[in-house]
């Protein structure tokens, strides 16, 4: 009825510290292609809202210049 075996080997303990290694390391790779893609979309609208506030300020700043004519 006991299905475990008596002894565990270094192998036994070896291919299971690698399996569990694969699993990590997908896992890893995983959340690095989601990084970069909030790292971009951030990059992306931090540029907007400064090119935003920038046109902004410069239309505030401005000054007009009038030409009549006689």
């Amino acid at each position: 009825m006991n299905a475990l075996p008596n002894e565990i080997s270094r192998r036994d303990i070896e291919s299971k510290f690698r399996e569990l290694q694969g699993e990590v390391e997908s896992a890893g790779e995983s959340a690095k292609s989601y990084a970069v893609i909030v790292g971009a979309v951030a990059v992306v609208a931090v540029v907007g809202v400064a090119y935003f506030f920038g046109r902004r300020r410069g239309k505030k700043r401005s000054t007009v210049v009038e030409v009549r004519r006689l």
